[in-house]
């Protein structure tokens, strides 16, 4: 039982430093042209044996063509595989992929389930995009209030979208009070982050 508990850990050990290897030679090596054939080798090797880092990665290997030829559907494979192991980028982009109609999959409640798993993951786009999906109502319920909470939880981490969201929110008093003071706060702080949107709103606030 020692012995075959050894091999495991040896096995994990190994698995895992593939991973590292191909994200070291990725993410953290000088000069523009990758070993892009070799990490995704790395990635592959990996993400079979199930490390859902490995996973996801090899999953933006297909949906971009790094190291492979482009390819949506094993992209969305093992976009999957990584979400049920837990990984929250991925749970976003399956929401993603069902959010849209690239592979046939359109399917607006799976969509908003896989957006509920990362958001109370901490996953900042999908905290607005979920939030998004309960303003407008699409695959879910439309509830304006919960939509400003997820508004804000994006919001606290700087997202400019989620900022300018809960501009217009307030401005217009959809699902809070309605305030110029908050729709100028947001939309200030939205500015300044490079919403171009959001400086309009300022300046028409302005004129009042």
């Amino acid at each position: 039982m020692r012995n075959s508990k050894l091999k495991m850990e040896l096995s994990a050990y190994k698995i895992n430093k593939m991973f590292h290897l191909g994200f070291k030679l990725a993410f953290e090596t000088k000069g523009n042209k990758k070993k892009w054939s070799e990490i995704f080798s790395l990635w592959h090797s990996a993400a079979s044996c199930g490390h859902k880092r490995a996973q996801f990665y090899l999953g933006t290997c297909y949906d971009f063509g790094y190291g492979t030829p482009r390819d949506l559907q094993l992209a969305f494979h093992w976009y999957l595989k990584a979400a049920k192991a837990g990984h929250r980028d991925a749970q976003f982009n399956v929401g993603f992929f069902y959010n849209t109609d690239e592979l046939g999959l359109k399917d607006k409640k799976k969509k908003i389930y896989w957006y509920k798993k990362a958001a109370n993951s901490g996953l900042t786009d999908a905290q607005r995009d979920l939030g998004y999906s309960y303003f407008y109502g699409e695959g879910i319920k439309k509830d304006e209030r919960i939509a400003v909470y997820w508004y804000k939880k994006a919001a606290i981490k700087n997202d400019n979208k989620a900022l300018y969201n809960l501009g217009m929110c307030y401005l217009l008093g959809e699902g809070v009070k309605q305030s110029n003071h908050w729709a100028r706060y947001y939309f200030f702080k939205a500015e300044t982050l490079g919403h171009k949107s959001a400086k309009r709103q300022l300046k028409l606030l302005e004129k009042e």
